[in-house]
């Protein structure tokens, strides 16, 4: 079944090719768009779409305040929220996520990633940027207190391999194309790291990663 998205950015050709991009996908369809964050919030509980796509500097609501009103605790019938903005503040991020988002994007990292990121929300995982899964990653070991590298877990060379390429920050479809194998592989390859490692996402698996010895955040 199609995956039915509404659009949530103040700006028209920002909506514009949000909407060629994801109406290109067969499984994809844009079912409405808002121009500020009310509208978002009133098309959502209208037209319950499976997604909504919303930039965080919106008019009458931001988007922070939207995926809050959507997705966030307590709501009865939550929709998932993906952030997809320009801006990539930390502090953005942390309270996207604690408010439900199910995803994290910068508008510059490309179309490709946007598809990956509505794909990774409809199968209830958190895709964030490459870029700010590093930062994250980084400023995670800077707090931290000085201690060994977490136990082995039972992971597979492969799964090993991948968790270092999650901590250098490639997306599924970069890791497929290193490995030469199918992004489809790569996602089921991440789900399984999470299973055995107890990570929440992807800066989990690269935390993992950095403290067994994987590439360090830069």
């Amino acid at each position: 079944m199609s995956t039915r998205i509404l659009l949530a950015d103040d700006q028209d050709d920002v909506r514009s090719g949000f909407r060629l991009i994801l109406g290109s996908q067969p499984d994809m369809t844009v079912v409405g768009e808002a121009a500020d964050g009310l509208a978002a919030v009133s098309l959502a509980r209208e037209l319950r779409p499976d997604l909504v796509i919303a930039d965080i500097r919106m008019p009458g609501l931001d988007g922070l305040e939207v995926t809050r009103r959507l997705a966030g605790p307590g709501v009865a019938d939550p929709v998932r929220v993906l952030v997809v903005t320009t801006f990539d503040h930390d502090d953005y991020v942390r309270t996207a996520l604690s408010e439900g988002a199910c995803g994290f994007l910068l508008k510059r990292s490309g179309p490709g990633l946007l598809i990956e990121g509505v794909r990774a929300a409809m199968a209830g995982d958190v895709l964030i940027s490459p870029q700010l899964t590093v930062r994250l990653l980084r400023e995670a070991q800077d707090a931290r207190p000085s201690q060994g590298p977490p136990p082995p877990a039972a992971l597979t060379a492969r799964e090993e391999e991948i968790a270092h390429l999650v901590a250098e920050g490639l997306t599924n479809a970069e890791i497929g194309a290193r490995l030469f194998i199918s992004a489809g592989t790569a996602k089921t390859h991440i789900a399984n790291i999470q299973g055995k490692i107890g990570a929440r996402n992807r800066v989990g698996i690269a935390a993992w990663s950095w403290q067994r010895g994987g590439p360090a955040p830069s």
